[in-house]
C-alpha cells in the first residue's frame, strides 16, 4: 500500500498548509522554547525509569518526562479521568494552541480535525489494572483508571479541554511512524479545504509492557542511545507529545501569524514485510513518494532527522535507503533520539517539531552520544554539538513496526512558491 499525490486523483485546486504553533512535552523540555534549547544544546533526557518498577531487569533507563505539571494546562477536564499519555496530548494541543497565537474559543466556531498518534495509548494504565488484578482480582480495579484507557481518549480529551465543537477527533495506531501519519492526514484536510484547521501530532506514555517487549527483543540500551555509532547498543524508551497547530498560508497570512514552516508533502507506505525488521527497498520507496508529493528532487533538501533509532538494524537499512534517494553525498542525516529516547507515536511528531525549529532558527540539531560512526553508515550525523545552518527544505523519517513508513517534508516559508 503506498499514498498518491493528492493532485494527481482529485484535480482540485489545494491550499498551501503552514505550521503555525507547537506544543511540546519531553524529557528534554516542556514548551516550545526550552525544546528548541535543548536541541540545540543536545541535551540528553536518559536517566533510571521511575514510572513502575523494574526490579529484575538488568538495566532500566528511559527518557521520562520530569517536572510536568498538567494542571497548568488542564482545567476543563477532571485530572482523575484523564490518562498520562492524554495529559500529554491535552498539554501539548493547549500549547500548540497558545504558540499560534489563538484562542480556544476561537477554533470553536471552525471546522478542525484534531489527528493524534500513538504505539500504547494509556498502556501505562493497563499496567496498573493488570497488576492490580492480579494482586487484589479484578473487582478492586479502580474504575477511574479502567475508564480512561480508550486509545480515543488522546483526541477527544483535546476536543474537550479546548471546548472544539466542530471537529473530527481521531487516534492513529500506527505505532513509531504514527506521528508523521498524522501529520500526513491534518495536511490532506487543510490543503483540501476539508477543515480550516489541524492539531495534529503524537502521543506515548511510557509503560512497562513496551519496556520489557523491547527488552526481551534484545533492543533495549543500557544507558544511553548512540544511533550511527559503530559501539551502539540499542534503543531506550521515552515518552511525551508533540503537537503542531496547521492551518492555511491564506488562513495565517490574513491574522498575521508567525509562520514556522511550509508543509510541503508527505508519503506513506506500507510492505508488511516483517514484524520488527525494516525493508530497504519499502523505505526508499516512501522518501521517493514525499518527495514527489512535495515537488521536491533530493537534491534540495538540506537535512534529513532520521528514524535513527540506535538500532543495528534501523540504521544500516535507513542508512542504506537514504543513500538510494541521494547518492553518495546525502544531507546532514541527524536522530533526535539520541537525546529525546523513542518516543513511539510521538517520535515522527517531536521530530517534525525540532525539524521546524531547525528551519526557524537555523541550525541542525546533533546526534549526540556519538563516537566512532559505523562504517556501514555512511552519513554525516552531526556528532555531539549543533551546527549552524540556513535550512530551505527538511525531511523528517518515521518508520514502524510491520513495515509502516512515514516521510513528512517541510520547507522555509517563502511568499512566492519557488520552482522545486
Amino acid at each position: 500500500m503506498s499514498t498518491a499525490a493528492l493532485d494527481d486523483v482529485s484535480g482540485a485546486p489545494l491550499r498551501r498548509v503552514v505550521l503555525t504553533g507547537l506544543g511540546v512535552v519531553s524529557s528534554i523540555g516542556i514548551g516550545v522554547d526550552e525544546f528548541a534549547a535543548s536541541l540545540r544544546a543536545g541535551r540528553s533526557g536518559a536517566g533510571p525509569i521511575s514510572q513502575f518498577d523494574t526490579t529484575g531487569f538488568a538495566h532500566s533507563n528511559g527518557c521520562e518526562v520530569v517536572g510536568f505539571e498538567p494542571e497548568q494546562w488542564i482545567s476543563n477536564l477532571d485530572l482523575e479521568n484523564v490518562g498520562r499519555a492524554s495529559r500529554f496530548s491535552v498539554a501539548a494541543a493547549r500549547m500548540a494552541v497558545a504558540d499560534a497565537g489563538l484562542e480556544a474559543e476561537e477554533l470553536a466556531s471552525q471546522r478542525g480535525l484534531v489527528c493524534i498518534g500513538t504505539t500504547d495509548g494509556e498502556s501505562h494504565d493497563l499496567d496498573q489494572l493488570v497488576e492490580i488484578e492480579l494482586r487484589d482480582g479484578h473487582e478492586s480495579m479502580p474504575t477511574a483508571v479502567a475508564g480512561r484507557v480508550s486509545p480515543l481518549r488522546l483526541s477527544i480529551s483535546i476536543a474537550q479541554e479546548l471546548g472544539l465543537a466542530d471537529v473530527e477527533a481521531t487516534v492513529i495506531a500506527t505505532a513509531c511512524a504514527a506521528g508523521n501519519y498524522a501529520i500526513g492526514s491534518g495536511f490532506d484536510a487543510v490543503r483540501t479545504g476539508e477543515v480550516d484547521y489541524a492539531l495534529c501530532g503524537g502521543a506515548d506514555a511510557i509503560c512497562r509492557k513496551t519496556f520489557t517487549g523491547f527488552y526481551r527483543l534484545g533492543t533495549m540500551a543500557p544507558d544511553v542511545c548512540r544511533p550511527f555509532d559503530k559501539d551502539r547498543k540499542g534503543i531506550l524508551t521515552g515518552e511525551g507529545a508533540g503537537v503542531l497547530m496547521l492551518e492555511s498560508l491564506e488562513s495565517a497570512l490574513a491574522r498575521d501569524a508567525r509562520i514556522y514552516a511550509e508543509v510541503l508533502g508527505y508519503g506513506l507506505n506500507c510492505d508488511a514485510y516483517h514484524q520488527v525488521a525494516p525493508h530497504q527497498e519499502s523505505v526508499t520507496r516512501c522518501m521517493e513518494l514525499a518527495l514527489r508529493d512535495a515537488g521536491v528532487d533530493p537534491s534540495q533538501v538540506d537535512m534529513i532527522s532520521a528514524h535513527g533509532t540506535g538500532t543495528k538494524a534501523n540504521d544500516i537499512t535507513e542508512t542504506r535507503a537514504i543513500r538510494d534517494v541521494f547518492g553518495d553525498q546525502p544531507p546532514r542525516t541527524v536522530s533526535m533520539k539520541s537525546m529525546l529516547g523513542h518516543t513511539l507515536g510521538a517520535a515522527s511528531a517531536l521530530a517534525a517539531i525540532g525539524c521546524a525549529l531547525a528551519i526557524t532558527n537555523k541550525f541542525i540539531p546533533p546526534t549526540i552520544n556519538h563516537v566512532t560512526t559505523d562504517p556501514e553508515c555512511q552519513i554525516d550525523c552531526v556528532p555531539n554539538e549543533a551546527v549552524e545552518a540556513e535550512l530551505e527544505i527538511v525531511q523528517n523519517n518515521g518508520m514502524a513496526f510491520g513495515g509502516n513508513n512515514a516521510v513528512v517534508i517541510l520547507g522555509k516559508y517563502k511568499s512566492e512558491v519557488a520552482a522545486r
